[in-house]
């Protein structure tokens, strides 16, 4: 998904990062519904799955996609390995949080994305809230706590990529 309108003159890539169900592409749909735009790094070939590193981004396509961008604020969601290659280029890393059963609760009831309905998804899951999230926030510049509104969420967002600080 990529959108591709700005309602910010300051120029701003800020990375959305987290756990599956922690909102992502929930709060990038409206980001972009307010006329921002987004790449939901998970779709449209952003990333590839590489046989004993998982999924990755293309590096390739993520570094023009960087390098293009002029004005107004750019959010970019995903959570890959080799994100932390660009981190340096990003004005903000945001981590999405949420508690584990509001977050298996999530994966459960979306329809959007079938990933988390098996049991051996859940439990991928909650091995991957221990051991992949403490690494996401020792990288992040902020964190968001996702079990509030949504509309709360992106315009904390929002204020991020302006530079207020939250």
């Amino acid at each position: 998904m990529e959108i591709t309108h700005s309602t910010s003159k300051h120029k701003a890539i800020i990375l959305v990062t987290g756990m599956s169900g922690t909102g992502k592409t929930s709060v990038l749909n409206e980001l972009a519904r307010r006329g921002y735009r987004v790449v939901d790094t998970d779709y449209d070939g952003w990333s590839e799955n590489v046989d004993g590193s998982g999924w990755l981004w293309r590096e390739d396509r993520i570094e023009k996609l960087l390098a293009e961008h002029a004005e107004g604020a750019l959010f970019i969601s995903g959570t890959v390995s080799n994100q932390v290659n660009f981190y340096p280029k990003f004005d903000a890393i945001v981590l999405l949080s949420a508690p584990l059963e509001i977050i298996l609760e999530r994966v459960a009831s979306r329809k959007t994305n079938d990933y988390g309905k098996t049991s051996e998804e859940r439990e991928e899951i909650i091995h991957y809230v221990k051991t992949v999230e403490p690494l996401l926030r020792s990288g992040a510049t902020f964190e968001i706590i996702t079990h509030k509104p949504l509309d709360q969420v992106a315009t904390e967002l929002e204020m991020i990529a302006n530079g207020q600080a939250l």
